[in-house]
């Protein structure tokens, strides 16, 4: 009985010591966008001819949203979109390999090579992608609160 009480204080310590998961404040104009149901591309085209590739983002809401809610082109520097999007396709891709649950959320790995200078456009498009993803979908991908 000693043990059962010592490992109930126990397990109830460990939870009182959690640290709370902090919530996003996420307006309501923000949530129409989020229940957007007509399609919205946007393609993120490399900006080097030597270089071809792009990435076609097919996410209802979301080019309305890069308009209107985003931080406005030339807020962040291109090194903290490098670093963002660093972590978190990092994050991203764990996800694709490992996740159980969410399997309709990370259906494709994003394959962002760090030490590829993919322009300044392309990096804000994708962070914000990411940013937009995380809002919407109410997920962390590690470190960083998405706010805008």
């Amino acid at each position: 009985m000693r043990y059962f009480v010592t490992f109930g204080l126990l397990l109830l310590l460990v939870f009182a010591c959690g640290t709370p998961q902090q919530t996003l404040e996420v307006s309501e104009r923000e949530k129409e966008m989020f229940n957007a149901k007509e399609q919205d591309t946007v393609t993120i085209a490399s900006e080097n001819p030597e270089n071809e590739w792009e990435i076609i983002i097919i996410e209802p809401g979301f080019n309305f949203w890069l308009q209107s809610i985003a931080k406005p082109r030339d807020y962040y520097s291109q090194q903290f979109l490098e670093a963002r999007n660093r972590f978190w396709t990092v994050e991203w891709n764990n996800r694709v390999l490992n996740s159980r649950e969410n399997r309709n959320l990370y259906l494709w790995p994003i394959d962002y090579n760090p030490s590829i200078d993919y322009g300044y456009e392309v990096n804000y498009k994708l962070y914000n992608y990411l940013v937009y993803f995380q809002r919407k979908y109410n997920q962390r991908l590690g470190g960083y609160i998405p706010r805008i």
